[in-house]
């Protein structure tokens, strides 16, 4: 688990949002309130959200971009083949972070691992907070009228009310279908 950040992504009604806090942390200290974890990629098509060390996060993200421009912007397939190179690369394998990639259909998190996640209710988080902000998205999802911008920033509120690590400076990014 990473410390320092919350990322939510939420599909609804055919919008998808990413959204990150803005805390940075270096071990117990809060160093910036504003920082932005959310980006689009790939002629604003594709949004990514990182946890982890930054360097290590604008990367993946990079290597990110030339897979999805190697694949014409097939999401999945740019994921996995992210994913395979991440963990058998010497130098990319001590890269330390976690990737939410979104576009208007689909919703992917993944992992120096290997791991290519797509979640099953088109509600995924991760960070430090990335539990709290799972555990309110989903129950806003369920049981509000919220629409997926509104259930993006209200779990990211809650998160950031609960995680030390992330506070509620929020920025996000939406693409509808």
């Amino acid at each position: 688990m990473f410390k320092g950040t919350t990322v939510v992504a939420v599909r609804k009604d055919g919008k998808t949002v990413v959204a990150g806090d803005g805390q940075v942390s270096m071990g117990n200290t809060v160093v910036k309130h504003s920082a932005r974890k959310v980006r689009r990629i790939h002629e604003n098509k594709v949004i990514c959200g990182f946890a982890g060390s930054t360097a290590d996060a604008i990367t993946l993200q990079e290597k990110f971009e030339h897979k999805l421009k190697e694949f014409n912007g097939n999401l999945a397939r740019a994921a996995v083949e992210l994913a395979k190179d991440w963990r058998t690369d010497k130098i990319l394998r001590k890269l330390e972070a976690l990737l939410i990639a979104a576009n208007k259909d689909q919703i992917l998190v993944i992992s120096g691992n290997g791991d290519v996640l797509e979640p099953d209710d088109d509600v995924y988080a991760i960070g430090s907070g990335g539990p709290y902000a799972l555990a309110a998205a989903r129950a806003l999802k369920l049981h509000s009228t919220l629409d997926a911008t509104s259930i993006a920033q209200e779990a990211l509120k809650i998160s950031g009310e609960i995680c030390i690590y992330s506070n509620t400076h929020i920025t996000f990014e939406e693409i509808e279908a």
